[in-house]
């Protein structure tokens, strides 16, 4: 690879995204389609990332087995003057590279991947990567092919976590920015159907009907409840709107601004779906419209329960890995048998998975209150309005619309929850790969072997051992220690390393316990720790910056404890955490062997020109400057001025 010297200056080295899958390498697909009903999972709903294209000038990289035609401009090695757009087509030609040389191995990985895996390597302090000088050439090619390592070891407990990483991020969104976005891209399908009809200057008969079956169209597929091809629904929805919203008004709706007949198609839809709501109810219509009520008081429980059960499993193995970790730290020769660095990994890879359960879970545990409550308003409204039309011929529209439209809402929501339950439940499903080295390592044989004479403990064990077993606030003169009867909303301080024992995973070498906020929570600069015993708290509060440091160094090597810990701050000069949140990266297209159409794969380079400033030097580009001379504007000793007037311009032909 034909690169020049680059600085590895860290403000340069930002997130190169372009969105695919992390196992297939396949560029994701929209996400925001309305899945199908919860029983059936969706497709993967895959999010994109990427990264504005530089506009400055590249880098000159030729593909593996072609010819270079072109030569590397020059590059500054002054790291201060290095232009970033620059910096980062570099890093991209490296991360396409390694991309290409992993194809070549029969693996396919995302550039999303591999960028990640260049941050973890250079991060990585045994691999000798100097932040404060240039990368050289030979630099370049140890990365490339430790970025490789790394990736080719499929069977690998660390980079499992990474996939799962950088899968969850590009992935999950919560449920209100979901939801905010869902409605962003319906409005925006909807958009050229608004147009036809909001534009529309329909004057002959046929033009009005053909704006009314619009309107009609409009109408379904805004609420979402059946087919605009589908004769009986279209029927249904046709009696509906002229029940409020007569042909014979059309005049009166194209006399409306825009505006106002936007809110007011939003509005016809909403009264016309409540009203079918209601005769769905009543037996006496709903084509095409789903239980969801039904279907989600099936679909949330069952899904709920499978998420528990996955969820008890994993835990399981937690605290069997954390039994044979502890058990090894005092037995030197089975530390050698074990390989415990394996262990941990594994026990990372797992802990993440942990985490993206729970958040899962809260969210589907939310939607569940949800429903919960809007089934009860669904049918409130429903009984509300037999009341009022009970054998009327005829109901004031002013008691039944606004019922109408609460209806419609109030269902809006509950197709909003189908939606958001099927994202869960598909992300759930596509994050159980991620755990395949552990049967591989560690298969339930090998892990018996060594459990033999551990004592396995689960989490909510450890912390009542030591639930009595509090700080001493006297013993600490400049430090300050919170407890839950002394700390307003203690339970929702954020606690450091997402709650892990700081000084435990600094003394053992990574060894992740539960820390136990009875104990008492140190205060320090303005951040939260909590200890799994007092005795680990004392220690660190000995020497707080000591197993910070330690941490920090620590999650280094072991990149994927960057987001396991929550360490984004204090690695925000190398990976800004604003910056490497995947769901919010547009998606790019990037050029591959097979995209080029057979010309040599080479970035356009435009080379410094030879400019000079001008300094008093003479040119003659321009026209001729008037120059006019007036004499004897001062006068003389008479009372009359002669003046004088002397054209001094030189002609075009002289210049």
């Amino acid at each position: 690879m034909s690169l020049p010297e680059i600085p590895l200056f860290l403000k340069f080295f930002q997130p190169i995204f372009w969105g695919k899958d992390p196992q297939s390498g396949t560029p994701p697909h929209p996400h925001l389609a309305p899945p199908p009903l919860v029983q059936s999972l969706p497709s993967p709903w895959l999010r994109g990332g990427g990264c504005e294209r530089p506009t400055a000038p590249t880098v000159t990289v030729r593909a593996p087995g072609q010819r270079q035609t072109d030569t590397a401009p020059a590059v500054d090695s002054d790291p201060a003057r290095m232009p970033p757009t620059q910096a980062e087509s570099v890093i991209r030609s490296i991360i396409r590279e390694i991309g290409q040389e992993c194809a070549a191995h029969g693996e396919i990985v995302s550039e999303t991947l591999i960028a990640f895996m260049v941050k973890a390597v250079v991060l990585d302090p045994s691999n000798g990567f100097n932040m404060d000088r240039t990368l050289m050439k030979s630099d370049v090619q140890n990365l490339v092919k430790l970025c490789m390592t790394r990736l080719l070891d499929t069977k690998n407990p660390s980079l499992d976590t990474v996939k799962m990483q950088v899968y969850f991020d590009m992935n999950y969104t919560n449920r209100v920015e979901f939801l905010e976005e869902h409605h962003r891209v319906l409005e925006s399908r909807l958009g050229s159907v608004t147009r036809e009809i909001t534009d529309n200057r329909a004057c002959a008969k046929e033009e009005l009907e053909s704006l009314y079956r619009k309107i009609i169209s409009y109408v379904l597929l805004r609420s979402g409840l059946g087919s605009p091809t589908d004769i009986k629904t279209v029927r249904e929805v046709t009696a509906a709107l002229q029940s409020v919203f007569p042909q014979a008004e059309l005049g009166t709706f194209l006399t409306l601004s825009k505006k106002d007949k936007e809110r007011q198609l939003k509005e016809l839809t909403m009264i016309v779906t409540g009203i079918r709501l209601f005769n769905r109810d009543c037996g006496k219509g709903g084509e095409g419209i789903d239980d969801l009520p039904a279907v989600l008081h099936v679909a949330i429980p069952a899904t709920m329960q499978h998420i528990d059960y996955q969820l008890e499993t994993a835990r399981s193995q937690i605290y069997r890995y954390t039994a044979i970790l502890e058990k090894a730290a005092n037995d030197p020769l089975m530390r050698a048998e074990l390989q415990p660095y394996m262990l941990k990994e594994a026990l990372y890879n797992i802990r993440q998975y942990e985490v993206f359960l729970q958040i899962i879970l809260s969210d589907i545990i939310t939607g569940a209150q949800e429903v919960e409550m809007m089934t009860k308003q669904l049918g409130a409204h429903l009984e509300q309005l037999k009341m009022t039309i009970k054998s009327k011929i005829a109901v004031p529209t002013s008691q039944v619309f606004p019922i109408f439209i609460a209806l419609s809402t109030l269902w809006t929501s509950l197709q909003n929850e189908t939606i958001v339950v099927g994202v869960l439940s598909n992300l759930f499903t596509h994050i159980q790969p991620f755990l395949g080295a552990h049967e591989l390592y560690f298969p339930e044989r090998v892990m018996q072997c060594h459990l033999n004479g551990a004592t396995v403990k689960t989490d909510v064990c450890r912390m009542k051992e030591h639930m009595e077993d509090r700080v001493n606030v006297a013993d600490f003169r400049k430090l300050e220690w919170l407890f839950p009867e002394t700390t307003a909303n203690f339970d929702k301080l954020l606690i450091q390393y997402r709650g892990f024992c700081a000084y435990t995973f600094a003394a053992t070498d990574g060894l992740l316990l539960p820390g136990n906020p009875a104990i008492g929570i140190l205060k320090y600069k303005e951040k939260y720790y909590t200890f799994n015993s007092k005795d680990a708290a004392y220690s660190f509060a000995e020497n707080p910056e000591h197993y910070i440091d330690i941490v920090r160094e620590k999650a280094k090597k072991n990149t994927e404890l960057i987001q396991l810990l929550e360490l984004h701050q204090q690695f925000e000069t190398f990976i800004p955490y604003s910056q490497a949140n995947l769901r919010q990266k547009v998606t790019h297209s990037v050029q591959t062997d097979l995209s080029h159409l057979r010309r040599e794969n080479c970035s356009q380079v435009y080379p410094p020109k030879d400019t000079s400033t001008q300094s008093m030097r003479e040119d003659s580009t321009g026209m001729p400057r008037p120059q006019i001379y007036l004499a004897g504007l001062r006068g003389g000793k008479s009372e009359i001025t002669d003046e004088v007037k002397v054209n001094l311009t030189r002609d075009v032909d002289e210049t």
